[in-house]
């Protein structure tokens, strides 16, 4: 399959749902092979956050890093981080697949609550890697991508130097207009996806941390915006759902950034809505790509990426892109 850096979707697959349900179900299969090592990392507050790390054989200083951070509800399984992370071998690199707060099977060692500006924890996962390796590029997805930025920016002077690059895919840069635009009729279906796997999964961490989670505190949330206003805010001491998207957006923040990023989105995402990406001012370092079509996380198209997942190569190549031009700036 020829390798290409424009979006070119599979035939048939022109538009944002399209695209969305394409890219999840294509990729349902993938499965996990490279041998793993599991890492866990203190962070601020008794926070512990599971890492499930790749290494390349060899010194490990001699390779790069990827670190992927998965979005809302997600995990180190999720078919997203799978492709990248499996491209990202293919070719390489070491691959570390960051856990959120108590998500898959971090939720035995942290049930704690996670939230898309808990900053600390990136930091302190980055913190060890850099007493790992020498250099680190950073992918978040949705609500991962989120973090990344926000952490990047909002805290670029404790960033480690080996972080060299950030990639974020469909980030919601705006956390107020996607819960908005997740209450539309059109987006039903992922309201009602994301609803369950959230009650469900407060369910599970209400039993381990009873004392710390009061019982139904989610039953009568209907949307995202109703669950983070319920559950999110009041937990992680903001005073409501409104005031944890103004704090923990990183659109406002953009211009703070000082390292490569790539911003990679499309114009349909029917979750995340193209004005609220375009919508900031970004430093020169910042290259803001919106395809006409991808849905969300979807890129379901012409690639040699696992799971038909265009993103994945392209994300890729921009972290070798800038790796070889630091080679040659040294030189």
């Amino acid at each position: 399959m020829i390798s290409s850096l424009t979006f070119r979707p599979l035939r048939g697959l022109i538009g944002g749902h399209r695209q969305t349900l394409a890219g999840h179900l294509t990729r349902s299969r993938l499965t996990w092979s490279a041998p793993t090592e599991d890492v866990v990392v203190d962070a601020p507050d008794q926070v512990r956050i599971l890492l499930r790390a790749s290494w390349q054989s060899g010194a490990r200083r001699e390779h790069p890093t990827l670190l992927l951070i998965h979005g809302l509800e997600g995990c180190d399984r999720s078919a997203y981080m799978l492709s990248t992370g499996e491209w990202a071998y293919r070719n390489r690199w070491h691959v570390v697949r960051m856990n959120m707060r108590g998500c898959g099977d971090a939720l035995e060692i942290c049930p704690r609550l996670y939230n898309a500006g808990a900053t600390t924890d990136l930091l302190a996962v980055l913190e060890w890697l850099a007493s790992e390796v020498n250099h680190i590029s950073i992918c978040g997805f949705s609500l991962g991508a989120n973090l990344a930025l926000l952490t990047s920016a909002r805290h670029r002077e404790s960033v480690p130097q080996s972080v060299r690059a950030i990639a974020a895919v469909c980030p919601p840069l705006d956390l107020s207009v996607a819960a908005d635009a997740l209450a539309h009729a059109h987006n039903r279906l992922y309201q009602l996806y994301f609803m369950n796997k959230l009650k469900s999964s407060y369910i599970r961490r209400q039993k381990l941390l009873r004392d710390v989670y009061a019982p139904d505190q989610a039953q009568g949330c209907r949307t995202v915006r109703e669950y983070d206003d319920a559950v999110v805010a009041p937990y992680s001491g903001f005073e409501n759902a409104e005031d944890y998207y103004r704090q923990s957006s990183s659109g406002p923040h953009l211009t703070s950034l000082e390292r490569p990023t790539l911003i990679l989105s499309s114009a349909d995402d029917p979750m995340i809505p193209v004005q609220s990406v375009v919508r900031w001012a970004v430093p020169t370092c910042v290259n803001r790509e919106i395809t006409p079509t991808g849905g969300h996380v979807g890129f379901v198209g012409q690639t040699r990426a696992p799971g038909r997942f265009w993103a994945a190569e392209k994300v890729m190549h921009f972290f070798d892109q800038n790796r070889f031009q630091i080679r040659r700036t040294k030189d």
